[in-house]
């Protein structure tokens, strides 16, 4: 008797301790009732639009309900992105971009809000590229430079806007170099680019992505990659990297995903995690998306993801204070100088 006692009080306690295991699975499985929506804080057709309705696509797939895309470009993303961070914490409105820039929203005195504030789900990595209209005499980076030093302030380049990747390209590129030129915004990448080929800028250095087609197209030369590594886009080549005129010249990844506001259900998090882990990081429609249009495939989620994006943020944010467009120093809001 008192053997059989002592088994049946094991079996109680070896089933009450799958119960917790069994309560986080469920609370993993969350099941949207309605539509989701994702606001991009950029225009229609630039990197973060493409790149999201790839992802979007995707999970609809994985979730079983429709992703709404909303468009609310402004004030170099920060409209869209507190529309995001003020809207009820259901798991209903998530937003989307670069993470470089989510991170610099604070020191730029736009948005106060950090990149810790928000559960990050990471797609792909882009880099920026030097394309000028094929009219302008300029064939390599150094005679783009060297025009720059020559005629300070004069050159126009084609941007999304403050904190765009475009613009922390030129700013770097105007640190490392000295060199001074004309900043001319639009509200997204795939305006300032559509611009340059217009002829209404000389140059863009927005992401590969949204220049890829027009230099298939020879509607764009491309001079230089941002990078210290050159970038093969396919049905154009190879395009060289920037530390070949600049020795010693690199940039930290710039990383683009999708982004749910922390304090939102856990199940919500929890859910999206698994799908990034299971179906976003072998998604073959974002490898195709990424090698047609000159993106690195990445997809990273939790604290993988702060980490891999911290470098780009610490740049971007301390780039813009040191060239006085930040308001706030970034070590006063949680970024050290790298």
């Amino acid at each position: 008797m008192q053997t059989r006692r002592c088994l049946f009080l094991k079996t109680l306690l070896a089933v009450a301790a799958t119960l917790p295991l069994a309560g986080t699975a469920m609370a993993q499985q969350w099941k949207p009732t309605r539509p989701i929506n994702i606001i991009v804080p950029w225009s229609p057709g630039g990197s973060t639009d493409q790149v999201t309705r790839v992802t979007a696509a995707e999970l609809e797939k994985a979730l079983g309900q429709t992703i709404v895309i909303i468009n609310q470009p402004g004030a170099s993303g920060s409209i869209g992105t507190k529309s995001a961070l003020d809207a009820p914490k259901d798991g209903y409105t998530w937003t989307a971009g670069a993470a470089q820039d989510l991170g610099a929203y604070e020191t730029l005195g736009s948005l106060k809000t950090r990149i810790t504030d928000w559960n990050l789900f990471l797609s792909v990595a882009n880099i920026q590229v030097i394309g000028v209209n094929p009219g302008t005499p300029y064939k390599t980076a150094k005679d783009l430079l060297d025009a720059m030093k020559a005629k300070p302030g004069q050159i126009s380049v084609a941007t999304a806007g403050v904190t765009s990747a475009g613009h922390n390209a030129m700013e770097l590129i105007s640190k490392v170099t000295g060199v001074k030129y004309r900043h001319v915004t639009y509200d997204g990448g795939n305006p300032a680019v559509v611009a340059t080929v217009a002829g209404e800028t000389e140059v863009t250095t927005q992401l590969a992505v949204e220049q890829a087609d027009m230099i298939r197209g020879k509607r764009l030369r491309p001079l230089a990659t941002v990078s210290d590594k050159a970038l093969v886009l396919d049905g154009y080549g190879s395009i060289p990297p920037l530390s070949d005129s600049i020795p010693g010249f690199s940039a930290p990844t710039n990383y683009f995903g999708i982004f749910i506001p922390k304090g939102v259900p856990d199940d919500v998090v929890a859910t999206v995690q698994r799908i990034w882990t299971e179906n976003i990081s072998q998604s073959e429609a974002l490898k195709k998306y990424a090698a047609s249009r000159g993106a690195l495939f990445a997809p990273q989620s939790g604290d993988a993801a702060q980490k891999a994006v911290f470098p780009a943020i610490q740049a971007n944010a301390w780039l813009l204070f040191e060239g006085g467009k930040a308001k706030t120093s970034p070590d006063t809001v949680g970024i050290p100088k790298p």
